[in-house]
């Protein structure tokens, strides 16, 4: 386990202990104290913490060579956190609404027992946390309007994205014409990427002190392109990945998803082959699920899909050296790509 990541989780409990003093001290009875604890326990940690992680890796980058203050490295450790915690909302709300069954290797957390659809509840507590936690810790400071500005901007983004997927691909609706790349890489743009790829960073870049808007707009450009391929690389695991890697069942096809591959099938499928497609998509039996894997490797989708790999992995390293983003190193940059770059989970 690198130290990184041994810092981050070793933050946890300090910040699991304020929310919950915060909770006791608005008069919230036990009861609802433990509910809470158990919620938060189950749903922010077990991740890869990747999006937490960006944000004291990049913050290292941007003030090189400068080494980084004790606290300031602290501070950049509880804004990863508070990206973990967003992210723990937008999945046990996810979850919900596309009746998934398992995340991080374990039940879902709507599937546990007593809790249902009271997750909805749920899940709005995990975003109001990370409003409590920014705010408790960042009021003073003078970036302190930036971080809500970016977070609000990107919670209001990333619920436009979950809108446009599940509008595009209701449940017992199957209308393969709604997938076409452009929606695709609007629903890819607003649900993933946002959050994903440019939060972490541009909050890095806010404690870096960086207040130039086009540097901004210049690593917004190039993170949602990022975060186009990162979900490309999701969607090629949800059907071809490994369950015991990826610490998911991938439920992509069954619940009748905009994703790559099926917008990749339907551009090179013939007319027979989309026959298998309007019949079998978005059904949820295993034998439709396996009649449309099976004809994802007769139209060779893993290897059309390790051609677009190598092509945007490309394009993005092509990106840096034309024009880096902030005007300095792109080493910040070249990390996230050649993180994600083959990924197998």
């Amino acid at each position: 386990m690198s130290s990184e990541r041994q810092k981050l989780i070793d933050l946890f409990p300090q910040l699991l202990d304020e929310i919950l003093l915060d909770i006791q001290s608005n008069g919230i009875p036990e009861e609802g104290k433990k509910w809470i604890e158990r919620c938060l326990r189950y749903t922010v940690c077990g991740g890869k913490m990747n999006r937490g992680l960006a944000v004291i890796e990049s913050l290292r980058e941007l003030v090189s060579p400068r080494t980084l203050t004790h606290e300031e490295e602290r501070k950049a450790y509880i804004l990863g956190w508070s990206i973990e915690w967003l992210q723990a909302f937008f999945l046990v709300a996810d979850d919900l609404m596309d009746a998934s069954l398992t995340r991080r290797d374990q039940p879902c957390y709507y599937r546990l027992e007593g809790v249902g659809t009271i997750a909805i509840n749920d899940s709005f507590i995990l975003e109001a946390c990370v409003h409590r936690l920014i705010r408790k810790h960042f009021r003073s400071e003078p970036y302190y309007y930036r971080l809500f500005d970016l977070l609000l901007d990107t919670i209001w983004r990333t619920e436009l994205g979950q809108c446009l997927d599940l509008i595009t691909a209701p449940e017992n609706d199957v209308n393969l014409d709604r997938f076409t790349m452009t929606t695709y890489k609007a629903i890819v743009k607003f649900k993933t990427a946002y959050y994903s790829f440019y939060l972490p960073v541009s909050f890095a870049m806010a404690m870096a002190g960086i207040e130039d808007e086009s540097a901004y707009a210049q690593a917004e450009t190039f993170l949602l392109q990022l975060g186009e391929y990162f979900q490309a690389q999701d969607d090629y695991l949800d059907c071809f990945g490994d369950p015991q890697i990826i610490g998911k069942i991938g439920t992509d096809i069954q619940d009748n998803k905009c994703s790559w591959l099926v917008v990749t099938a339907l551009d090179v499928a013939t007319p027979k082959q989309r026959e298998i497609l309007e019949t079998h998509y978005g059904k949820k039996n295993l034998e439709s699920v396996e009649k449309v894997k099976k004809l994802y490797r007769e139209l060779d989708l893993p290897l059309r899909f390790s051609e677009y790999e190598e092509e945007s992995y490309n394009h993005l390293r092509a990106l840096l050296r034309e024009k880096t983003p902030l005007g300095a190193s792109p080493r910040v940059f070249e990390k996230y790509l050649n993180k994600i770059y083959r990924r197998q989970k």
